[in-house]
């Protein structure tokens, strides 16, 4: 008797939870059933044909591309930071100073275009927006002294001033003005480069690391105000070369052999892509080439300077 009523009991329990179960669900399709409220949608209207959408359509309305592809490399570009070496591993080292003359013709992807031409500027000009920016750091020139390189440094107002010069036009009333030029790209007639030659034992390699960088500007004759021949072309400042690779590594160069592969500012001096003379090596005197040798002279005593250098890696290994 007693099992049958906790049977009974049980199967009531069972058939009401059922029952409520049921309900609810009954409850949630009913809720889910229900139509919601109207949402009234407004649509904005279509852009016209021509109409811009987005900032790059409006530097390009038409979305022409120029060219068959479009370039995506140079713009990221990252600097290659070189490897960190030790003073224990630099068996053998010397400094240099040279300079990269752009009438030759190697050197001339350094020297066009003298006036922007689409993503295609000149170094020079690239040098001096990042100094008129503020964003690298120039140090005096001492001539007299070719390591001292980075004691001073110059403010944006005192380079601005040394990349300008004064003139004197006469206008068509014959009346005298004196008239402020600033010197541009066109007026740069190379660089001068100070670098660290050192032999590193742990990848047995010569190695050449470019410290500063110089602007060499023609030089003007006070009398006629026009390009003296004669005379050498003047460095104004320093600029510390690791500071501008980073501007340098997104600059495309022009590469006269293939158009589809642009080289950029910094793989011409890391691949050292480039033609140069020596004018001086570190040397118990501190004194330059120019000072014992002139002309051809000073050519030939560069060149020893060089073979000399390529001659200690050589004698390095033993054959």
């Amino acid at each position: 008797m007693r099992n049958s009523v906790k049977f009974f009991s049980t199967s009531l329990m069972l058939c009401m939870g059922w029952e409520i179960s049921v309900a609810q669900v009954n409850t949630n399709n009913s809720n889910t059933n229900t139509n919601p409220p109207q949402t009234t949608v407004t649509q904005a209207p279509a852009p016209a044909q021509n109409q811009s959408t987005s900032q790059q359509n409006v530097m390009n309305p038409d979305n022409i591309q120029d060219g068959v592809f479009k370039p995506e490399h140079n713009p990221y570009r990252r600097v290659v930071p070189p490897a960190a070496v030790r003073e224990a591993d630099v068996m053998w080292s010397t400094r240099i100073w040279r300079v990269i003359d752009i009438r030759e013709k190697i050197n001339q992807q350094l020297f066009f275009p003298t006036v922007p031409n689409g993503n295609r500027v000149a170094l020079f000009d690239i040098l001096s927006e990042q100094i008129k920016q503020g964003e690298i750091t120039v140090y005096t020139f001492n001539p007299n002294d070719l390591d001292d390189t980075y004691k001073t440094r110059m403010t944006t107002k005192e380079v601005l001033a040394n990349l300008s010069r004064s003139d004197t036009v006469t206008d068509e009333n014959g009346t005298a003005k004196v008239v402020t030029i600033s010197i541009d790209a066109g007026a740069i007639k190379g660089y001068t480069m100070k670098e660290d030659w050192f032999f590193e034992k742990q990848q047995s390699i010569l190695i050449p690391r470019i410290l500063f960088i110089s602007p060499r500007f023609e030089n003007i004759n006070t009398n006629t105000g026009k390009e003296d021949e004669n005379g050498q072309p003047l460095s104004l400042f320093w600029i510390y070369f690791p500071t501008i690779r980073g501007v340098m590594a997104k600059t495309p160069v022009f590469n006269q052999q293939n158009d589809a592969e642009r080289r950029t500012f910094d793989d011409i001096f890391w691949k050292r892509q480039f033609s140069s003379y020596i004018i001086q090596q570190s040397n118990v005197y501190d004194r330059a080439m120019s000072t014992y040798v002139k002309g051809t002279d000073a050519l030939l005593e560069g060149e020893k300077i060089h073979k000399n250098i390529a001659g200690i890696e050589h004698d390095m290994w033993q054959y």
